[in-house]
């Protein structure tokens, strides 16, 4: 029975060939092809091949083909053939029972996907651990586990005291949210660095300091004995009885008065300005260091969601929130690090998904609608690619395990390549559908058989070919593409199987009309027929091409730095590189763990050697240096100052003494500016009317004013106490915490470099790495980091790319049976790969860690539409361009270009640049194989020997 079943299937297949001259069948091959001409072609013309024209490996050895049916082929190609046929024939043989089994699988793979989804967002993980540059992050990351997944706040004040108030707020109430911060520190701050910050600064500086605070000492000691409104008008009455008495000027206040008359100002609108009591005593403007703090958590993450810092910064966020630290009071609030920026970016990518996947499916369902003009057969297409895609999803979490970064990218691809097999299929159907003469038995099944006799062969040594590609990966260091193509290996086989089972067995179900018209584009015949006229002048031009590409080559740029593929205006990315633009707060830093502290010592005087280190920190840099004379300046002061400092405190007035106050410097500021001229006067008097309006107005504007004034006040005058009481640091006398960052249990110490080039410059950042390599294999850190990657991605796919095209070029020639085949089935995608990297040269397009994703989808698609037009040619057919095949392949790539390609208009430039590269490749390739692979097959072919006689 099967074989009676078999042979009438064979029946099928041979009457889905039209007859002589009826037009064109599934492949392409017209009337000449098949013993007769084509249609509105005399005989005997040059457009009418004749049979010597068609190659001996078109048919089986011994046997001849039916009239007018497709050649049995024989070898591997005969055997996929088979395959594919036999494949077909089972699916439609019960086509309800294929369907439901075959959807039962898709949808319980589904099922299992949407319970079981798992996503490994650690970018660490994307390499084995035993790579050079990862043994050494490793060894630091265990070394000091307290510095690993961290994330830095980033506070500037409008005053140094309210940055530091900030800092010290935040710091304390996110030690107590144990569910989101491991730990919480502040790198800049804390009791240390308050007593001994003159000691830290150049014995100058500190003679500068004191000498002033020293001056000021009545002024401080008013301040100090009531540090509120009602004293900081008290000390302003005292400055004014000086000038009054001629003991000083009212233009040597000038700059507090300045100061004193814009906060007022402000405050007396109803706005809040914090007074920088450091200005104030020092006379000089703040650097933006001094008005930043920060403030480092180390996160609990959760690497199984697409943001696993998410939860971090949204309750570090909240605390910001709760305690008021935003611009209404004078605080800036930013969060950066590693963490937050790729949560940036996996959001980046995500707000663009929606509008992105919506639009990219109604361009893919249009593209199919234009190849297939059904919409039975655009339904089978999708509910096929949907089917297999779950599947082979399925397979990724049960074979390899969670999603990473890279192999979620699996879906683009799997895709891509999926719908041109349904593509393929489906059109090589409607041709089939189309050729069937009339009064075909059972038409649907005989051009469904057809269809997979003629296009199967060919589907499967693309898909075989694909597979091939991508499984390259696996031998590389980069697990996350290694991951990538097994799971897109695998991928390529479930489409194609689907392709050839699903595919028909829902065409079977869903019945689709007859079709009415030709489905080549016969319009494209004079094309054809111009490069099969030219066709020596068109392989000329592309080698003319490939050299100028050759040429081209050593121009490609590889962008190494991961920064470049994230969006510069989001907020983690934007801080990062602010930091960065400050050589004393990159983070773009390298450490070295060393054997001892002494050890340590050595390295970093050898370190202060080299030109491309701006400096190397160690535990011991926390020690100030030339103590004794800095100490002597500080013990003198706190010995004049130290009673001014600690008065007996003045009981808190009530707000009407505070409006007293107030109104009673007012007058002594008119009267000292009466009659004056210049800018001391002008702002005593400004300050005179503010002070007026403030006194006679509500307790608002005076509480505001006391906002801005007086908790700076109080915080410089404890510095300034703490600062007074330094002594002699010692390494002993260093905290805890602060050794702990520098120095681990069993002695080994880490050292910091700092680079001394731009740290926004690759290639000062590269040299950077190499000194710092060149001081220790072992050191560590981003710019050692990003080279060690970007050495490891690019050999990984040279290898992988060495190995595939030889591989793929043995499987065609074994297949093919012709070395000259193989080599026409790779020459055009050689060239459409030549030509894409050319036009990256020429238009600055960069490769990098994003977008060389592309380059596997370039390969997959490339190496599946060449070998449909080398078999089509091996079948015989010479005018390829006018054939379905062609219309198969076209819309194919558009579908996969409007798929990827809308990518382009992502506001995350690494997707972007994919989708640029994925449009770009994609137009080269189909360049390629439309106009230089017919001609190079059309100059390859030997001429037919003349005819005898």
């Amino acid at each position: 029975m099967a074989e009676d079943e078999r042979g009438r299937d064979d029946a099928l297949i041979e009457r889905g060939a039209a007859p002589a001259g009826a037009g064109q069948g599934a492949d392409g091959r017209d009337g000449g092809a098949r013993g007769g001409t084509p249609p509105n072609i005399p005989p005997n013309t040059p457009l009418a091949p004749p049979p010597a024209a068609v190659p001996s490996s078109a048919a089986s050895p011994g046997a001849a083909a039916p009239p007018g049916a497709p050649p049995h082929r024989g070898g591997l190609v005969g055997a996929l053939e088979r395959l594919a046929t036999t494949l077909v024939r089972v699916a439609i043989a019960r086509p309800l029972l294929s369907v439901l089994l075959l959807l039962a699988l898709g949808i319980g793979a589904g099922v299992h996907v949407s319970r079981h989804f798992a996503m490994d967002t650690d970018a660490t993980r994307l390499f084995p651990q035993d790579l050079p540059w990862r043994q050494a992050e490793r060894a630091l990351e265990e070394a000091f586990p307290q510095r690993n997944d961290l994330v830095a706040v980033v506070i500037d004040g409008a005053t140094g005291a309210v940055a530091d108030r900030a800092a010290a707020a935040l710091a304390e109430a996110l030690a107590r949210r144990t569910d989101i911060a491991k730990r919480v520190s502040r790198p800049d701050g804390g009791a240390f660095f308050e007593r001994n910050a003159f000691l830290f600064l150049p014995e100058a500086e500190v003679r500068s300091i004191t000498e002033q605070l020293i001056a000021a000492q009545p002024l401080l000691g008013t301040l100090a004995a009531d540090p509120g409104l009602r004293g900081v008008a008290s000390t302003l009455d005292l400055v004014l009885e000086g000038v009054k008495r001629g003991d000083t000027t009212l233009e040597s206040l000038a700059a507090p008065l300045r100061e004193l008359a814009g906060t007022a100002g402000e405050a007396a609108e109803g706005r809040l300005r914090p007074l920088d009591w450091s200005r104030l005593f020092t006379g000089r403007a703040p650097s933006a260091l001094e008005l930043r703090r920060f403030v480092l958590v180390q996160a609990r993450l959760d690497y199984a969601a697409l943001s696993p810092g998410e939860a971090v910064t949204e309750g570090i966020r909240a605390e910001a929130r709760r305690l008021g630290l935003d611009a209404a009071h004078g605080v800036r609030l930013r969060i950066t690090g590693a963490i937050p920026m790729g949560d940036e970016e996996f959001g980046s990518i995500a707000e663009d998904a929606d509008v992105n996947g919506l639009l990219s499916v109604a361009l893919v369902v249009f593209l199919l609608w234009l190849a297939l003009r059904s919409v039975r057969l655009v339904l089978a297409v999708l509910v096929t690619l949907a089917a297999g895609l779950a599947v082979t999803a399925a397979f990724a979490l049960l074979a390899v395990g969670p999603f990473n970064i890279i192999s979620v990218a699996f879906a683009v691809l799997f895709v891509g390549l999926g719908v041109d097999f349904g593509i393929q299929y489906a059109v090589r159907y409607r041709a089939e559908r189309h050729a069937l003469p009339p009064g075909t038995p059972r038409p649907l099944r005989a051009a469904l058989l057809a269809a997979g006799h003629r296009a199967g062969p060919a589907m499967l040594l693309a898909a075989i070919a694909t597979a091939i590609g991508f499984l390259s990966f696996l031998p590389t260091d980069y697990r996350g593409v290694a991951d990538l193509g097994r799971i897109a290996g695998f991928g390529m086989v479930v489409a194609v199987v689907l392709s050839l089972t699903l595919l028909p067995a829902l065409l079977c179900l869903l019945r689709p009309a007859a079709e009415g018209r030709e489905v080549g584009w016969s319009a494209l015949a004079p094309l054809d027929r111009a490069l099969t006229k030219r066709a020596r002048l068109v392989v000329g031009l592309c080698v003319v091409l490939a050299v100028g590409g050759l040429a081209l080559l050593p121009r490609l740029s590889f962008d190494v730095d991961p920064l470049h593929l994230r969006d510069r205006h989001s907020e983690a990315v934007a801080t990062y590189y602010d930091l960065m633009r400050d050589p004393d707060t990159t983070p773009q830093t390298a450490d070295i763990l060393a054997p001892s502290l002494d050890a340590a010592e050595a390295l970093a005087r050898r370190a202060a050697a080299l030109p491309e280190i701006r400096q190397a920190v160690t535990l011991r840099s926390f020690i100030p240096e030339n103590q004794g004379p800095k100490l002597a300046l500080i013990e003198d002061a706190a010995m004049l100052m130290g009673p001014t400092l600690a008065p007996e405190p003045r009981p808190d007035p009530d707000d009407a003494a505070v409006a007293a106050a107030l109104r009673h410097t007012a007058e002594g500021l008119a009267a000292a500016a009466g009659g004056r001229g210049g800018a001391a006067a002008t702002d005593a008097g400004r300050l005179a009317v503010a002070f007026r309006a403030l006194a006679d107005g509500p307790p608002e504007g005076r509480a505001l004013l006391a906002e801005a004034v007086v908790p700076g006040l109080r915080t410089t005058l404890r510095q300034i106490t703490a600062a007074l009481g330094a002594q002699a640091v010692t390494e002993a006398d260093l905290p805890a915490d602060l050794r702990a960052d520098w120095v681990t249990p069993d002695g080994r110490a880490r050292v910091e470099l700092y680079p001394s080039g731009d740290s926004t410059d690759d290639a000062a950042m590269a040299r950077f790495a190499a000194a710092a390599q060149s001081l220790s294999p072992g050191a560590s850190g981003p710019p050692i980091s990003i080279l060690g990657s970007t050495g490891t991605i690019r050999h990984a796919f040279l290898v992988a790319g060495g190995v595939a095209l030889a591989l793929i070029a043995l499987l065609l020639t074994v297949v093919l049976r012709s070395v000259t085949h193989m080599a026409l089935a790779l020459a055009p995608l050689m060239l459409g790969l030549l030509l894409t990297l050319a036009t990256c040269v020429l238009t600055g397009l960069a490769l990098n860690l994003a977008n060389i994703i592309a380059l596997p989808l370039l390969l997959g698609v490339g190496v599946a539409f060449h070998i449909y037009y080398i078999l089509a040619w091996e079948d015989g057919t010479r005018e390829l361009l006018a054939t379905p095949l062609t219309r198969a392949v076209v819309l194919s790539a558009l579908t996969t270009a409007s798929a990827f390609g809308l990518l382009a208009l992502s506001h995350h430039p690494g997707t972007a640049s994919m989708g640029v590269l994925l449009t770009l490749s994609l137009a080269w390739t189909l360049l390629a194989l439309l106009v230089a692979m017919p001609a190079m097959l059309h100059v390859a072919e030997k001429p037919a020997a003349p005819p005898a006689g």
